[in-house]
């Protein structure tokens, strides 16, 4: 099963703002986390949203997400540090705290209405240190996302990359026990596409082309 998504195929309403789920991640400047451990932890919170009780039919969160996965769906990541990821906690949302990397997902909505809290954290120029070793995998079940090694992406591209995938994964497969997700870089490109159950092409709105193949994902049980 292979479902390609950008991240859903859709198009937002001409007459109406484009919706966004906001997140938000910890960097500290005495203590930054890694690239990956950020990555997994932004896909982490991502489907944790999403697979939350609220977001279910019924729930209070149901609405916004199906208005958002009903049109364009787009994820733009943010950093924060101090008072200013403090501030943070009174919105509704998830929070993961993932190899010291914690990630905040908050309910979806319009762009030109996202709170003040969220809008004033910087948006662009999230890039961190690279990890040289590759971290043992968790035991399963776990997604298993991969980046494209051939598109250089900032961290914060990154991260929403692999929030998209992990969204994708769990639409595809369901949810998973744990919602644990593994990030990776791709060594055998075209192999790992072969294997994936989902994967991401980009609207490219920043930093790479329309249609360009960021990330793919498969559920490892």
């Amino acid at each position: 099963m292979l479902v390609n998504g950008s991240v859903n195929g859709r198009e937002d309403p001409a007459d109406q703002p484009p919706w966004a789920m906001q997140l938000a991640l910890r960097v500290e400047k005495n203590a930054p986390p890694s690239h990956l451990a950020v990555c997994e932890s932004a896909a982490m919170a991502a489907v944790t949203l999403l697979a939350d009780p609220r977001c279910a039919p019924g729930g209070e969160w149901h609405e916004a997400v199906a208005a958002w996965e009903g049109r364009r769906i787009r994820k733009v990541v943010r950093r924060a540090r101090g008072a200013r990821w403090e501030a943070l906690d009174a919105l509704p949302g998830v929070l993961v705290d993932h190899e010291g990397a914690p990630a905040r997902a908050f309910v979806p909505g319009p762009v030109t209405e996202v709170p003040a809290e969220i809008a004033r954290l910087q948006v662009g120029g999230t890039d961190l240190e690279r990890e040289e070793e590759p971290k043992p995998p968790p035991a399963p079940p776990y997604a298993l996302v991969a980046l494209n090694p051939g598109v250089p992406m900032t961290t914060g591209k990154a991260a929403a990359q692999c929030g998209h995938a992990a969204h994708l994964l769990l639409r595809a497969r369901g949810a998973w026990p744990g919602l644990r997700v593994r990030v990776v870089e791709a060594d055998e490109w075209s192999r790992t596409v072969a294997e994936a159950d989902v994967v991401v092409r980009d609207g490219g709105f920043t930093e790479v082309a329309p249609g360009t193949m960021t990330a793919v994902a498969r559920l490892v049980v």
